[in-house]
């Protein structure tokens, strides 16, 4: 009765032509009963709830930043953060912050032009000044709003920006005359130092591809390790003003891999250390960026704070923040006292960093409430961090979820009563925090919802060790089936063709109509 039904279905949808290839098919099988039909793999673990909830889609719209954002109460030492940086990151850095923060932005933008004088970057110059313009305007409008101090932003400097111009080409075409004479002299060493004079150059001008061009070209002319480590770092330093983060993991992993960093050897050691900390944290950046953020906090863990200086990309005040608050999204109870409170290198860097040294230890100590207390007051600071503030929704929303783990990990049920006092919320929006954990299977509890109560699942192990050997062998089944039918195929030479059709090559679908079913006697 079932092979009729199961016949009379596959006749209701075929297709002109498919009857004979279905006949030749079921004898090069062997007459099968039962021929491997499409599978759907459900996941059954543990048992079905009585209830379905569709979850939102959270994960897109965390992983979406919001660039529009602006911090209205910033408790940061503009004059110190700055001195924090050099070259063109102290700009990059001034200006993300003059784009965030009403109340800083024209102090920001005067201490931006300054050191941007400095350097051969006039159209940077002239952008800053015509933001300081505007901010200032805007600042005239509201009296409440008026800073200290004279009130108009400084004329721009036209004699300047003409002669930077002039004075940038002719060092640009001496620099070019004197590579062409070092290439005509045939000297590696001076070839080398050429191209690096050049990528300076450029990057003091603003112009990072013709400086990564530069960086990049030297390559060709290095004679020694420490020449290559030179170059990699230069080129590291670029692809970040670029945020070319393939790039940077590409020669940190070159530069890693010479000879003087893979074998680190007396005397040598120190200056290693050096380039080995300038990597690691150009490494973390680029996994940061990337939103990898365990690896991003096992590279800021490897950094030395002796050798910590590299205020080109960023400060060791930053290795601390973003180390840290990496280790706590990602890294469990055990991974954190070993590698973070206990480490005599990283402890140095919290140092710099009271706040975040506090929160650590105050997660640790399962002192979650002050420890939620206190990332939300350095939450306005660390929106204006250029790099991190992208994640600090992210990185916020993992803290909090494993303080909720770790919080109910130890209990068979756990009054949510007393569980939304010691987080500092409401029953009601810590119920919806659990039931999101619980439907992403980072909790096995259920919620009472009347009497306020998660109960932890009761999982019984050799059940479930039975359910998952039951599991494999449907799988093993259904696997064997597939390759019978794979062999039966190929030994009858059965081939199945598709007209090409807009959007996609040669693809089988359900609804293409025009399928063509041919054999190649």
């Amino acid at each position: 009765m079932t092979s009729s039904r199961r016949a009379t279905g596959l006749r209701a949808r075929s297709w002109p032509g498919c009857v004979c290839v279905r006949s030749r098919l079921v004898c090069a099988a062997e007459k099968q009963e039962e021929m491997p039909l499409p599978v759907q793999v459900f996941n059954f673990q543990g048992s079905v709830e009585p209830m379905q909830i569709d979850a939102d889609p959270q994960e897109d719209q965390q992983n979406a930043p919001d660039t529009n954002y602006v911090v209205e109460n910033p408790t940061l030492d503009l004059e110190q953060y700055a001195s924090s940086y050099s070259g063109l990151m102290r700009i990059e850095r001034l200006q993300f912050i003059a784009d965030h923060c009403p109340q800083l932005r024209v102090e920001a933008l005067k201490m931006a032009l300054s050191f941007v004088q400095r350097t051969f970057n006039v159209d940077v110059y002239e952008e800053i000044h015509r933001k300081l313009t505007e901010a200032t305007r805007d600042m005239q409008g509201v009296p409440d709003a008026v800073p200290e101090g004279a009130v108009e932003p400084p004329p721009l400097d036209t004699a300047w920006a003409e002669s930077t111009r002039k004075k940038a080409l002719l060092k640009l075409e001496k620099l070019d005359t004197d590579l062409k004479n070092y290439k005509g002299n045939s000297i590696k060493e001076s070839i080398r130092r050429g191209h690096d004079d050049l990528g300076d150059h450029y990057l003091d001008c603003g112009d990072l591809s013709n400086a990564l061009k530069c960086y990049s070209r030297a390559r060709d002319y290095c004679t020694s390790a420490k020449h290559v480590i030179n170059m990699c770092l230069n080129v590291i330093k670029v692809s970040v003003y670029l945020q070319n983060w393939s790039h940077v993991l590409s020669y940190v992993s070159k530069a890693e891999s010479t000879p003087e960093i893979a074998e680190q050897r007396g005397e040598r050691d120190s200056q290693n250390q050096a380039v080995l900390t300038k990597l690691k944290c150009a490494a973390g950046l680029a996994e940061l960026a990337s939103r990898k953020y365990k690896p991003a906090a096992k590279c800021f863990l490897q950094a030395s704070f002796d050798h910590c200086d590299f205020p080109e990309l960023l400060s060791p005040s930053n290795v601390a923040v973003y180390g840290g608050l990496c280790a706590l999204a990602t890294f469990d109870r055990q991974e954190l006292q070993r590698n973070v409170i206990s480490s005599s290198s990283f402890k140095l860097f919290l140092e710099l960093e009271p706040q975040v040294r506090d929160i650590i230890f105050k997660f640790y100590e399962s002192k979650y409430a002050s420890c939620l207390k206190m990332l939300d007051e350095m939450k306005d600071n660390l929106l204006l961090d250029m790099y991190l503030a992208p994640h600090v929704r992210t990185l916020y929303t993992q803290i909090r979820n494993r303080a909720l783990i770790q919080y109910f990990s130890p209990y068979v049920s756990a009054d949510m009563n007393k569980m939304a006092l010691a987080f500092n919320t409401t029953v009601a929006a810590l119920e919806d925090e659990l039931t999101q954990l619980i439907l992403e299977g980072l909790i096995n509890a259920r919620i009472d919802s009347h009497s306020k109560i998660l109960y932890a699942r009761d999982v019984d192990q050799r059940s479930t060790t039975f359910e998952k050997s039951l599991q494999m062998g449907k799988e093993f089944q259904r696997r064997t089936k597939a390759m019978i039918l794979r062999a039966a195929v190929l030994r009858n030479q059965i081939h199945v063709k598709s007209p090409p059709r807009e959007g996609s090559q040669g693809e089988l679908t359900p609804a293409n109509s025009q399928t063509r079913m041919s054999t190649n006697m």
